[in-house]
């Protein structure tokens, strides 16, 4: 899809007096804007119909709460995936429930990271709108204690960063974003864009915020999972999602090197309309594929509902509190199975050993003491391979 052909439509390339070249970009709205003609229109409704259909299946959840946990954790694992890290869902859960083995990845703190974010970010919009003061709260959420952590967390970069290949020079790199003393306002600049009244629709303007930040680029590290995590946070603000399980990372990933050159396109040749196609894509995919996660959740849930009002007669009241509280804690000891139906540990330890045969839950430890339980079966419907990975 082709851009309206503008050397200047997304920013301009400015030499600096140290002799290397910085692109700033312009304000959002484009100009001219965005084309909805032909095929971007099409991609627009079926974007928005993959939506509302996700957010549909979502409500059908019999408690959406629950749920959200292993959703949010997908996007974490994901979007840190694409800045290189190796962690995956499997040693976040392990991290959080204090079962890491010796061997696990190193970096699954920044993962932990993520989830902290987000959270912080989803907890704050019920009191602030998407401001600055915002987005830098959870820049120092995401970089606290872990690699880059060094680089000034929370705070705008004082100095030039850059894009490219490993030990390039700022001469010889594929993107150096605006120089330290314009992002201020540039970054005041997308916030008026994103509490403007806009013709534009939601998720094109969603997409041309995420483009712009990535643009900006106002942190030493951290930017590409603070832009990704702005999408979600639009999402859910914007109440075109009403929890956040859109892990649109398993889309940018999947295409991680048209990804790159999409935003690239933007800033070379004002190719907004290719972005957006791409981006549109990207929703109605994933839309469709955590629809059907969704999907499978309750049919899980039922089965294994089942499973237990058939095998463990008066104790199945118990088995399904448990049950319930797997959703969004899918690791757990026997003494959390204690604190949850409030009994001792011995008579715990009866559901967790009936659930154990039942194939529900599987011992991950290998250990006689301190013995950690998996809900296997959950977990596998988020680390199985999607449609675009």
């Amino acid at each position: 899809m082709a851009a309206v052909p503008s050397s200047t439509r997304a920013g301009v390339r400015r030499r600096q007096v140290t002799g290397y070249t910085a692109f700033l970009p312009a304000p959002l709205p484009p100009i001219p804007s965005v084309s909805l003609a032909g095929g971007l229109s099409r991609l627009l409704s079926e974007a928005d119909r993959a939506l509302g259909r996700l957010d549909g299946s979502i409500q059908t959840l019999p408690n959406p709460d629950l749920f959200v946990f292993m959703y949010i954790r997908k996007e974490a694992v994901l979007s840190s995936q694409i800045e290189g890290t190796q962690s995956s869902l499997q040693d976040l859960l392990a991290a959080e429930a204090r079962i890491l083995p010796p061997e696990a990845p190193r970096d699954v703190d920044e993962v932990v990271n993520y989830v902290t974010a987000m959270n912080h970010g989803l907890d704050r919009l019920t009191e602030i709108p998407l401001s600055v003061r915002l987005i830098r709260e959870i820049h120092e959420k995401l970089l606290q204690g872990v690699r880059g952590g060094r680089l000034t967390p929370g705070e705008l970069r004082p100095s030039q960063n850059w894009i490219g290949p490993g030990g390039c020079t700022l001469n010889e790199a594929t993107f150096v974003p605006p120089p330290p003393e314009d992002v201020p306002e540039l970054l005041s600049d997308l916030e008026k864009f994103l509490h403007s009244p806009s013709d534009l629709p939601q998720l094109v303007q969603i997409g041309l915020a995420h483009v712009q930040f990535e643009s900006i680029h106002p942190f030493l590290d951290g930017n590409g999972r603070v832009g990704r995590l702005l999408i979600t946070f639009l999402l859910c603000q914007r109440g075109i999602l009403n929890k956040p399980v859109l892990y649109l990372s398993l889309y940018f990933k999947g295409h991680r090197a048209e990804y790159y050159e999409r935003l690239q396109a933007v800033r070379d040749t004002g190719d907004w309309e290719g972005w957006i196609a791409f981006f549109l894509r990207g929703v109605a995919e994933v839309s469709a594929d955590v629809t059907e996660t969704a999907r499978r959740i309750i049919a899980l849930r039922e089965h294994h509902r089942s499973q237990i009002t058939e095998h463990l007669g008066r104790a199945a009241g118990n088995g399904h509190r448990v049950l319930e509280q797997l959703f969004k804690r899918p690791i757990l000891a026997v003494t959390d199975v204690q604190e949850i139906i409030g009994t001792t540990y011995p008579a715990a330890n009866g559901p967790v050993g009936r659930l154990n045969a039942l194939g529900i839950l599987a011992e991950s430890t290998g250990f006689a003491r301190n013995r950690r339980f998996r809900y296997q079966p959950y977990i596998e419907l988020f680390t199985a391979p999607g449609p675009v990975t």
